[in-house]
């Protein structure tokens, strides 16, 4: 069988650990690896609460087990098992709160072996070195007993991110012969400056790495990766933009672009994709109406529904650009003075007190209204026939309305109506929001005229908690919130990979991002990046410009009609095809083959 001489340890913080987006990345690929290597396992951090849900326990293998017995003697303890994704890959979590007394050894070894200055670290990037040493440790044992059993074996650790690093690290140092691939997801340094404000891709060839490290106070994390960069056999990144931050402030080009895709083969069919569309638009439709109807009207069935979805990173999330581009979007159809009206929802959670008292006092009147007519549409309905047959010919309106709806029943409908009617502007958040005037979000909104007024034709609701599908307003949770909208816009600033866009995509939904985002940057290879999924010129481009172009797309895609939106999602979804793992997952072999050529030759 191919592949049986080795043996393939892929570490992530993120296994068995849902965090953050390398969660996704790890999970979705794990069973083309799995298949691809005999003896492949997964090495994570032990929390029990996550554990109990995704790790099925069992008997380690040999010599799994005397490794783990050595280790309980040095304080920690090992679980293994199958994670309960897709492939069922062994996998091994590591609980490491036995090596707390060992910390301050472990980042004093780390500064006397590769200066990583970490004294001043949080506890995050303790427990982090804690445990990631700990894998080390175990994969080191793992070696001397298979070596000692006379087998010929090599030997890889893929370690993801500076989470990781201290085991690759660790194995360095103590001269274990292993094949090291060290994977940067983003550079912490990078992230930080673009979050910051600052134009990170203008200014990256005059930064002063470690200085601005320290600086923001991010050295710890910062000198961690760049010692992982530059004693690694292979280093990869996920992007070709992060693979040219990299260069800049780890000081070595990545050797292999390890890119992110989706395992297709588990996507739902356009189809499928359609049949969901219909019902989780119907909620948002629903969620419309007492949201805004209370206050004014206008049509929902032609309304058109964007969205963004993601962390509250104002600039690198591209959340500034995205409202400056929805106020221009707003002006051109104000002008134009046509029906259409484009509602956009910014899915950005936050610090919240509870839903806000006059959204739920208006889905109350909603409800009462729509369950009294509910209650007497039998009756209705048989009226309507009833007096069809005994008139023969439709009468005018009025009689026949007289007919059908007692006064008792015009009288409650007016009454429900004045009760649901309200006084002046939508409010622009669903929840509570602590000094609600002082949030980004909200004062850009204000600031560009985005206040939800009647005349507007681009109304915006922010919508700040995570989507669970029990929050009392949509109840729709993250895909189907997706699949209800036509169109997602995740202008990134800063965006080492980008999976949403991907995300809408494999539903069906089509999306814009930016080619400061790695999937931009791949799709702008393949594609004209004008359909389907759009990707906007951001690039080391005046941000006036940009806006400007984006806002041009907005009001491209907001005049089109149902069946060029159709159009639209068809070509999304062939677009998803092109990040098939089973097309990129060559690239991690790419990278285990060089590292392998390296240390076996």
């Amino acid at each position: 069988m191919a592949n049986q001489d080795k043996f393939v340890f892929e570490l992530s913080w993120e296994v068995c650990h849902k965090v953050g987006g390398i969660y996704t990345v790890v999970k979705s690929k794990a069973a083309l690896l799995n298949s691809a290597y005999p003896n492949y396992f997964l090495v994570g951090p032990y929390f029990e609460e996550f554990a109990n849900v995704d790790l099925v326990e069992e008997a380690p293998p040999a010599p799994f087990g005397e490794v783990f017995e050595e280790l309980k003697k040095e304080g920690l303890v090992c679980h293994f098992g199958r994670w309960q994704v897709k492939g069922y890959p062994r996998t091994i979590l590591i609980d490491f709160s036995g090596y707390w007394p060992r910390k301050n050894e472990i980042k004093g070894n780390l500064w006397n072996d590769y200066k990583i200055d970490s004294i001043y670290a949080s506890g995050e990037f303790d427990e982090a070195i804690i445990w990631a040493t700990a894998a080390g440790r175990m994969i080191e044992l793992f070696i001397h007993k298979k070596t000692q059993q006379g087998n010929n074996y090599k030997y890889i650790a893929h370690c993801h991110e500076w989470l990781a690093g201290a085991a690759l690290l660790y194995l360095k140092k103590q001269g274990v012969k292993i094949a090291t691939v060290f994977t940067t997801h983003a550079t912490m340094l990078g992230r930080t400056i673009a979050g910051s404000g600052r134009n990170l891709y203008d200014e990256i060839e005059q930064i002063s790495p470690e200085r601005e490290a320290y600086n923001y106070g991010v050295q710890d994390k910062h000198l961690t990766e760049k010692a992982c960069a530059q004693n690694v056999d292979a280093f990869t990144t996920v992007s070709e933009i992060t693979g040219i931050e990299a260069e800049h402030l780890l000081g070595r080009k990545p050797d292999v672009l390890v890119l992110n895709g989706l395992d297709i083969e588990k996507l739902p069919t356009y189809e499928e994709t359609a049949y969901e569309h219909r019902i989780n638009r119907e909620k948002i439709h629903e969620f419309l109406r007492y949201y805004f109807l209370p206050y004014y009207y206008f049509n929902i069935e032609d309304t058109v529904i964007f969205f963004i979805v993601g962390r509250y990173e104002f600039k690198n999330k591209g959340i500034d650009i995205l409202i400056e581009a929805l106020a221009k979007l707003n002006d051109k159809l104000k002008k134009e003075g046509g029906t259409r009206t484009v509602v956009c929802f910014i899915w950005i959670p936050r610090d919240v007190h509870g839903v806000r008292n006059d959204i739920s006092v208006n889905k109350t009147a909603y409800m009462t209204l729509k369950g009294f007519l509910d209650e007497h549409l039998q009756a209705i309905k048989t009226n309507i026939v009833t007096n069809i047959i005994k008139s023969g010919p439709v009468r005018n309106a009025q009689e026949l309305s007289s007919d059908i709806f007692s006064p008792e029943f015009i009288h409650q409908v007016k009454r429900l109506e004045l009760n649901f009617a309200k006084k002046g502007n939508p409010p622009l958040s669903t929840h509570n929001i602590p000094y609600e005037y002082d949030d980004a979000i909200i004062k850009r909104l204000l600031e560009t005229g985005l206040d939800n007024k009647e005349d507007d034709r681009v109304k915006v609701i922010f919508y700040p908690i995570y989507l669970s599908g029990v929050d009392g307003l949509t109840d729709l949770a993250y895909d189907d919130a997706m699949n209800a909208c036509h169109l997602g816009l995740f202008p990134s600033y800063y965006e080492p990979w980008g999976y949403t866009p991907l995300e809408c995509a494999a539903l069906a939904v089509p999306s814009l991002t930016s080619d400061l985002g790695g999937f931009g940057r791949f799709l702008l290879q393949k594609t004209k990046g004008d359909s389907g999924i759009f990707v906007l010129k951001r690039y080391k481009r005046d941000i006036n410009d940009a806006t400007n172009d984006f806002a041009d797309i907005l009001y491209k895609f907001a005049k089109f009609n149902a069946q060029e939106r159709v159009q639209q999602k068809i070509i999304a979804k062939d677009l998803a095809t092109l990040a098939d793992w089973k097309v990129l997952i060559k690239n991690y072999f790419d990278a285990h083959d060089l590292a392998i050529k390296k240390v076996y030759g």
